[in-house]
């Protein structure tokens, strides 16, 4: 017997919403991503929505698990339950300039329906006003909002919501304000190119609004339950995007990683992450990142926020986070040189990327360097590896036919593997290069040449990476025991190749002792990264300490930032 869909708005149909959602989103995916060109034309829009709704739909089916296996008290959640957890899931899952948008629009619509507390449910008035505020909160969030977008179809859909209410503001039911919610945006997304010279010039749609047009088509469907008989097909102005418009754009080589920002029309790097600060700090950066560069959302509250930006100096932007609180799930992107290009419409974006280097990295300061050196780099923070999950997400942001995947741990190469057994299913070519540190990492992107044959640049890299031993100075959390014996908590350790080999109470004395074991055998290049934590002057130490005894040798030194080790040191 078919369900009979809601008629006030309650937990269940938040639940019901998140997954037409999500399903409407993974139709639309492709046809989303092939209309990308605002803010950046880099092919990725559908994705990072489909997963910030994935992430919301995700944490809503936690909370009624918890009620359906009885850890919670008999009976349902609360449309308050649900709400919060919707918004929450999207807020820590959010991707992308769209995506971070679309999770403070689902805030903004969970703080009207949580606002009473634990009713069961709201009726077509608190759906007018949850709508209402979604659309004012997402405008507040974003530093410097642009008409033709994802704001203005939002905007657009309240507008017609309030507009269903009638004079009294009391009339109709949730399907009858969803449905003028739904028209309304439609409406306002055909419009986006008339707003927004780039979307007229490349002969597209807001990709974000179309988005949200597909959010808001679930929303009918799950108090009416029939879809809007024109969200099937494509909105005007989707259904053949020009050839530029359709491509996907690639990660830039390291060439095309050396010309100026400021000659590309835009920033460099995507940088995007959670923070946990208090709301003081919070609008202190919001006025920093706000002077360091552009597209500035940020989402949140309560403590817990999702910051996104485009900047130059990606490291600057995350100094900025360390400084308001706790920054982790910290991602850094590389814009292509076209994708940058394509921001002001000076000329179409390129077509996907034949190569490209996709990098797991453990430190902020790590990964700035990898991205500006062309690769893709996933930041693991300590005690958080990355899922295999969030490095397929990470082969496809690369946009590149044929991917080299560096896991630079060997505790990830089984996530590694299973990640590029995934991507491979999507038609991409990807190498895995079994590296087991970030040192090794740097020595085979430093011989990787993106213009030879596939086979050989990979062959290259194994042997560079191969070819670099590897050591870590730390300090351990409890007694153990160990290959050099047994050691306290509290005692410096130094790690060769994986295994302990020092044990010490002196972190510059160790690493110096772990350096000599290295260079006994022979090398041409220290690689030293220095995390936030080791001493002032260990690497001055180092470097003078190869100098004196091992003169044929040179030293390259990093700041890898808050990467776990004190010291990851390299030997070529």
């Amino acid at each position: 017997m078919p369900q009979v869909p809601p008629t006030f708005f309650d937990a269940l149909a938040v639940r019901t919403w998140c997954g037409l959602a999500l399903r409407a989103l993974g139709r639309a995916r492709e046809e989303i991503d092939a209309i990308n060109v605002y803010p950046v034309a880099d092919g990725d829009t559908g994705t990072n929505l489909y997963l910030t709704v994935e992430s919301a739909a995700t944490a809503v089916e936690a909370v009624f698990a918890g009620y359906e296996a009885g850890a919670e008290p008999a009976g349902a959640p609360s449309l308050a339950d649900a709400a919060r957890a919707m918004a929450h899931g999207a807020l820590i899952g959010a991707r992308g300039n769209s995506g971070t948008i679309l999770a403070q629009l689902l805030r903004g619509m969970a703080q009207v329906l949580a606002a009473e507390g634990e009713t069961p449910h709201t009726d077509a008035r608190g759906l007018r006003l949850a709508l209402r505020h979604a659309a004012d909160s997402a405008r507040q969030a974003v530093a410097h909002p642009v008409e033709g977008t994802v704001l203005s179809v939002a905007s657009a859909a309240a507008d017609a919501a309030d507009a269903a209410g009638g004079a009294g503001g009391a009339e109709g039911d949730c399907g009858t304000v969803a449905r003028a919610a739904y028209r309304g945006a439609c409406t306002a997304l055909a419009a986006t190119p008339r707003q927004l010279a780039v979307l007229e010039r490349a002969g597209v749609v807001d990709a974000g609004g179309r988005g949200l047009v597909a959010v808001l088509a679930a929303l009918v469907e799950t108090f009416t339950g029939e879809r809007p008989a024109d969200s099937a097909a494509p909105v005007p102005g989707t259904e053949n995007p020009p050839a530029h418009a359709r491509v996907e754009l690639g990660t830039a080589d390291l060439c095309a990683a050396e010309e100026t920002p400021g000659e590309t029309g835009g920033p460099a790097f995507e940088v995007i992450y959670l923070l946990e600060a208090e709301d003081a700090a919070v609008a202190r950066l919001r006025e920093r990142l706000d002077a360091l560069g552009d597209s500035l959302v940020v989402v949140g509250g309560d403590g817990l926020w999702n910051v996104h930006v485009h900047v130059d100096d990606a490291g600057a932007a995350v100094e900025a986070g360390v400084e308001a609180g706790r920054p982790y799930r910290i991602r850094i992107t590389h814009f292509g040189v076209d994708d940058v290009h394509a921001r002001g419409g000076e000329r179409p974006p390129r077509e996907r990327a034949q190569r490209a280097v996709v990098a797991v990295v453990p430190g902020e300061g790590l990964a700035g360097l990898y991205a500006e050196a062309g690769a893709t780099p996933v930041l693991a923070r300590p005690g958080e590896p990355p899922a295999s999950g969030e490095l397929v997400e990470a082969v496809r942001r690369a946009h590149a036919r044929e991917v080299v995947l560096l896991p630079n741990d060997a505790d990830l190469r089984h996530t590694a593997a299973a990640a590029a057994e995934q991507a491979r299913t999507e038609g991409i070519r990807v190498a895995l290069i079994p590296t087991r540190s970030a040192v090794q990492g740097i020595a085979a992107l430093a011989v990787h040449q993106p213009d030879r044959r596939f086979d050989e640049d990979v062959v290259s890299m194994t042997s560079a990476a191969g070819a670099t031993r590897y050591a870590e100075v730390t300090v351990a959390e409890r007694q153990s025991w160990t290959m050099a014996g047994i050691c306290q908590a509290g005692d410096v350790l130094g790690l060769v190749d994986g295994d302990v080999a020092v044990i010490g109470a002196d972190v510059t004395a160790t690493a110096e002792t772990v350096l000599n074991r290295m260079l006994s055998a022979g090398g041409e290049l220290v690689t030293l990264v220095l995390g936030d934590d080791a001493p002032e002057g260990i690497a001055e130490h180092l470097e003078a300490r190869v100098r004196e005894a091992y003169l044929a040798v040179d030293t390259v030194v990093y700041r890898g930032g808050r990467q776990g080790a004190l010291l990851l040191i390299g030997v070529e």
